[in-house]
């Protein structure tokens, strides 16, 4: 069998292989190197159309006994409903090893499931649901409970639902591909400890990477640098569905370094997630708000990404909800849309830069092309305590909105840069109404200081 011997000594070391003499005797008859198994030894061999699922199993429980790595070789193996146990360590050629979904909707409900299993690992496999019809809450791969998780340099392609689902798992999913989910790619709750990084996600109906919780409350994920394109929203919504990356109810959760494009609606989209960090992105293509933070949140860090095209860049809102207290820093954002994609509110917003309502410091962002304003601080009395300074703000139609709102809290508005503005630099806004002009009458509100702005 065709194995990479460098590949396995890195897989040998993540999994905890351990020298032949050491192994347990169920499986003594087959020749055992330091690296794992050979699944021919056990009697799986790919090729064929007969389902293997029993033989599967019998060798991953053999292999799982005995602490040591499955080793499958290229071509096709046929199965459903496999079932790994504590130590299963699968280990395949990358992208010639292929376990193909047989599963029936009602019987088998998944390729691969592990429930209450410890240092599990999947490595250089081909997992393709050949779109066969799952039932909802489900994947074709379903971790549960699991410690110590680990998949790597996999593909999920054709899942029928979702393509991996993590349910209170604590572990990493790392270099895998996860391509044409009919539902979400990747779906976590209540997370231990989870990292997902260097993914590549494509065609997902409905989500690329969603981190969810059943209450609010800590999560710490890690989701850094993926890929994730393509992402269509065909269960419709105003916004539940159609996210690259979507956290919710999930504190603490670190969303780094990510190249998303083409998403039916948001790039990144925070929905009451606390302190979450939204840093180094970049986002092209964006149906909605490119990054979004909102509903009852507190605390939010985003900072020098990259979003164009957006019918919205960047939009910390939802104070009437509870969100607050946020940076907003060193973004560029440019080419935004005049309109919200279909299903959101006709009423909407759309066109703007940045939205801030409450606890915010906006400092030292780049906003080009806003059909509607660059910067946008406030609706009606839900305004308090943001400070806007040090931006450029070119070619906007306004390039600051403040609400004037009787009720609305105070705003600094100071040492910005604004070019091109056609319709006013700075302006009072009650709601979507304008009031005045801020740069000609800076003084008429005690609530507002605007000072020290360049206009040309």
């Amino acid at each position: 069998m065709n194995i990479d011997r460098r590949r396995l000594i890195a897989v040998s070391a993540l999994t905890g292989a351990v020298p032949a003499a050491t192994l347990a005797t169920s499986v003594a008859a087959a020749p055992i190197s330091t690296f794992g198994i050979d699944a021919t030894k056990l009697g799986v061999r790919a090729g064929g159309g007969a389902d293997q699922s029993a033989m599967l199993q019998s060798a991953i429980d053999q292999a799982a006994g005995a602490k040591v790595p499955l080793l499958l070789g290229p071509g096709d193996y046929r199965a459903a409903g496999l079932k790994l146990p504590n130590g299963a360590q699968i280990v395949g050629v990358r992208g010639a090893t292929r376990l193909l979904f047989t599963g029936v909707q009602g019987t088998n409900t998944a390729l691969i499931t592990a429930i209450g299993a410890a240092n599990v690992t999947l490595a250089g496999l081909v997992l393709d649901g050949g779109g066969r019809p799952l039932p909802e809450n489900t994947a074709l791969v379903t971790f549960a409970r699991c410690e110590n998780l680990r998949i790597m340099d996999c593909e999920i392609v054709n899942a029928g639902r979702a393509g991996l689902r993590l349910d209170s798992v604590q572990g990493a999913v790392t270099g895998n591909s996860i391509d044409k989910s009919a539902d979400v790619a990747l779906y976590s709750l209540d997370a231990r400890g989870l990292t997902i990084a260097d993914n590549t996600v494509r065609g997902a109906g409905n989500g690329g990477i969603l981190v969810h919780r059943s209450v609010k409350g800590d999560d710490g994920t890690l989701v850094i640098d993926n890929r994730i394109e393509d992402i269509r929203n065909v269960a419709g919504g105003s916004g539940q569905f159609g996210n690259a990356i979507n956290v919710f109810r999930a504190g603490n959760v670190i969303v780094r370094g990510n190249r998303i494009a083409r998403a039916a609606f948001s790039a990144v989209r925070g929905n009451a997630a606390s302190n979450i960090q939204i840093a180094n992105n970049l986002a092209t293509d964006c149906g909605e708000v490119a990054i979004y933070s909102e509903f009852g949140f507190e605390g939010a860090v985003i900072s020098n990404n990259t979003v164009d095209g957006a019918a919205l860049g960047i939009s910390v809102v939802n104070f009437n909800e509870g969100g607050r207290l946020a940076t907003v820093q060193g973004n560029l954002i440019r080419n935004l849309k005049a309109r919200r994609p279909a299903g959101t509110d006709p009423g909407d917003s759309a066109g703007i830069g940045i939205c801030v309502e409450a606890d915010a410091a906006v400092t030292g962002n780049v906003v080009e092309g806003a059909p509607n304003a660059g910067i946008s601080v406030g609706w009606g009395a839900y305004m308090r305590d943001v400070a806007v300074t040090g931006n450029v703000v070119r070619s906007a139609r306004h390039g600051i909105t403040l609400s004037v709102t009787n009720g609305a809290g105070m705003a600094i508005v100071s040492g910005n840069l604004i070019s091109g503005a056609k319709a006013g630099a700075i302006v009072g806004m009650d709601h979507a109404r304008l009031v005045t002009d801020l740069e000609r009458e800076p003084t008429r509100y005690a609530n507002l200081q605007v000072s020290g702005n360049r206009v040309r």
